[in-house]
């Protein structure tokens, strides 16, 4: 079954609104995880405007299931993740001001680049995911860097989606097709949501992992955080 990450970066955005340390960070990993989350994903930045490097250092040690850190492979990041040694490190291309991330790595352009930070990964027994947009010449391109896994980038996906699923997820089924034939795990995330979720892990199955932090975060001011998990698994469950 596919499973299910969640991104807490928005519960360290709001802490950090006010100082303090009201959410508690640390409390909604172990909770997530409790609620029946299969991971926990960070995407610590270096302004630190939401996950601070060391809260990515204090939840290592506290949560039991797979630790996922997102990022783009700064000298500082680089060094956090060898440091901390997460199940999985997920490279992300995004700019040190972007708002959030708004596009997947070109895999050809920067292949040297890459295959160098995977291996580095690789060495530690860190498993390594590559964020691609859905296109089968990056899924590929990854695959010749030495990425085990790469993370389809879904924004287009959730925005195409009210306008015809099928569509939506054409580009996406033909990258996630082109990752098996690959031998490449797959995961998924940005903008996934309880309305598109269930389609997506339905029409490619072979999803290993979908992350997804905003929309939960979100959901959760209204459900509260265990029925909004629980809801979530429900959608992934229905496939």
């Amino acid at each position: 079954m596919t499973r299910l990450s969640v991104n807490i970066n928005k519960v360290a955005t709001l802490r950090n609104a006010r100082g303090g340390n009201m959410p508690d960070v640390l409390k909604a990993a172990r909770d997530c995880e409790r609620f029946g989350a299969q991971g926990i994903t960070v995407h610590p930045r270096p302004d630190e405007r939401h996950i601070r490097y060391s809260d990515v250092t204090a939840i290592r040690p506290i949560i039991t299931t797979e630790f996922n850190i997102e990022g783009n492979p700064i000298p500082s990041f680089c060094e956090l993740v060898k440091q901390v040694k997460p199940d999985q490190v997920t490279l992300v291309p995004d700019a040190h001001d972007a708002i959030t991330s708004n596009a997947g790595w070109d895999t050809i352009a920067n292949r040297e680049f890459l295959t160098s930070i995977c291996a580095s990964f690789k060495a530690l027994g860190i498993r390594v995911s590559i964020f691609v947009d859905p296109v089968p010449k990056m899924v590929r391109g990854a695959k010749a860097c030495g990425a085990d896994r790469v993370e389809l980038y879904t924004a287009a996906y959730a925005e195409q989606y009210p306008m015809g699923a099928e569509a939506a997820i054409e580009p996406y089924l033909k990258a996630a097709e082109e990752a098996r034939k690959c031998g490449l795990g797959l995961n998924a995330g940005h903008d996934l949501n309880l309305e598109n979720l269930a389609y997506f892990v339905r029409t490619i199955p072979w999803t290993d992992e979908v992350s997804i932090g905003h929309a939960i975060i979100c959901d959760a001011l209204y459900m509260g955080l265990e029925r909004t998990i629980a809801a979530y698994l429900e959608e992934i469950r229905k496939k």
